[in-house]
């Protein structure tokens, strides 16, 4: 005789979804700190690894417990086989059916059935969970069903029989299952969340001795120097460790060794600049006054003094022009460049006058501009970074007697908004010699000529970045030719 086959159990809703609580975590994050928030993460990453760990271990202690059940009903089937004429007192029956904690036991075996049960057998169950089939879906499925879905009916259990029987069938309340499945979820995530703040409170203590406080020195040294850069006693000493750490300490040790020398230096030769502005300026007061002095001596005619007069008015115009440029790199900074189309032609023509010429000096400026050419510039600071290098190729051609001439071209790569405007000025001059070519754009190093302050190219260097342009030195067979490249400016 069979048990009742099994019937579907309706599915219950689950509680509504937990608040969302991010900002809350979020918060309480902000004032937990590093190690804080690496303990609640380390915390989190275990829990959810236990979690990962608790659905497949519930799920094969269902299996257990109803395989425990099946082997208690073999054992009563056993004691109905082997009493006479297969027949026990209901005394009997009730302490095998209470032993198994069953309402019926089916048993199957040579071809017949047996049925040991004390009450009518109900025509419907909850579940029917056949042990000898069941994968670990079925299984895990089952026991959240067992847990969230409780069952008004008794659930039909079939599994393996032996020692003659073919298959054991129950039928038995779900409560119990149930009971025991809460009881060992209790104790299993009692003794997870032991697990989790064992295995985390040793990740924290591991962090913050490896981690935290190292980083936490890196960050208080970092604090601490900021508020006196260029106190040397506050440049971090890196410790032993040869790990990122480590080699983060011997990089910040090394950065603020260099930026405390540097601000030194800066400091020692801002204050050394003023004094040079300051003396400068009245060097350059008493030279004018020298120089007007030196106008009247063109009256004398005193054969010596006509000799000496123009050298001395030379070396006056000379040493007015170094105090000029020295001030007029001094300043702290150049303002920011108000960059716009303009004609480049009229700056072009001016160079003539600005190039410091004799007015019988044999040197031509040549010039190749197209007369609607336009260049996206301050025209004032390109004026003057142009004025500077022109000026430097007039100089250079000062003693240079086979035709002299400074050619000035410009040419257009591109529409305008588009493209960019590139000005070749060149000389056939006797060319800049290696050791002038190192330091071309330095200040104060560049000079290739006796009495020079090497400022020239310095300013119209700086000038034309502004300008977010670039000037460079071509190589050239013979002569000098500087390649300016100003791009337009795009929106």
């Amino acid at each position: 005789m069979s048990l009742t086959p099994p019937m579907e159990a309706e599915a219950t809703d689950v509680g509504p979804p937990m608040a969302d609580d991010r900002e809350v975590r979020r918060g309480l994050a902000r004032h937990l700190g590093l190690s804080g928030r690496l303990f609640l993460l380390t915390v989190a990453f275990v829990a959810l690894t236990e979690v990962l760990i608790y659905v497949p271990t519930v799920a094969n202690y269902r299996r257990m417990w109803l395989s425990d059940r099946i082997a208690a009903a073999q054992v009563a089937a056993l004691v109905l086989d082997a009493a006479p004429d297969q027949h026990v007192s209901e005394r009997l029956e009730q302490r095998l059916l209470s032993g198994v904690g069953a309402r019926a036991i089916a048993v199957r075996g040579n071809g017949t059935r047996r049925l040991l049960a004390i009450e009518t057998v109900p025509e419907t169950v909850a579940d029917s969970i056949d042990l000898r089939s069941e994968d670990w879906i079925r299984s895990i499925g089952g026991s959240a069903r067992t847990l969230f879905a409780k069952a008004d009916a008794p659930i039909r259990v079939i599994g393996h029989g032996r020692d003659g029987f073919d298959l054991v069938e129950i039928l038995l309340d779900e409560e119990p299952l149930r009971e025991a499945m809460i009881a060992f979820s209790v104790r299993l995530l009692l003794t997870s969340l032991a697990i989790a703040a064992g295995v985390a409170g040793l990740v924290f203590l591991v962090l913050q001795c490896a981690i935290v406080r190292p980083v936490g020195r890196l960050v208080h040294n970092i604090t601490a120097f900021a508020d006196n850069p260029e106190a040397i006693d506050r440049v971090i000493v890196p410790s032993r460790r040869t790990d990122e750490i480590g080699q983060a300490e011997i990089a910040l040790a090394r950065m603020e060794t260099a930026l405390a020398r540097e601000l030194r230096e800066k400091r020692h030769l801002a204050g050394l600049g003023l004094s040079v502005s300051k003396i400068n300026h009245e060097l350059r007061n008493l030279l004018t006054t020298a120089q007007l002095l030196g106008d009247r001596l063109d009256g004398v005619t005193d054969p010596v003094v006509q000799r000496v007069a123009p050298r001395l008015v030379a070396t006056l115009d000379r040493a007015i022009r170094f105090c000029e440029e020295t001030l007029a790199y001094g300043r702290a900074t150049e303002r920011h460049p108000l960059r716009r189309l303009v004609p480049l032609a009229p700056i072009v023509a001016e160079q003539a006058d600005l190039s410091g010429r004799d007015r019988n000096s044999p040197i031509a400026i040549v010039e190749r501009c197209a007369p609607d050419l336009k260049i996206c510039v301050d025209p004032d600071q390109f004026s003057r970074a142009l004025a500077n290098i022109v000026r430097n190729a007039v100089q250079a051609l000062a003693t240079h007697t086979d035709s002299p001439t400074v050619t000035i071209e410009a040419t257009r790569t591109g529409g305008p908004g588009a493209g960019r405007v590139t000005i070749l000025v060149g000389d056939n001059g006797p060319g800049l010699p290696p050791r002038a070519r190192t330091h071309l754009f330095s200040p104060f190093k560049g000079s290739t000529r006796p009495g020079g302050t090497g400022l020239g190219l310095a300013i119209a260097s700086e000038l034309i970045e502004l300008n977010s342009g670039t000037v460079t030195l071509d190589d050239t067979p013979t002569g000098t030719r500087f390649r300016i490249v100003i791009p337009d400016q795009t929106a």
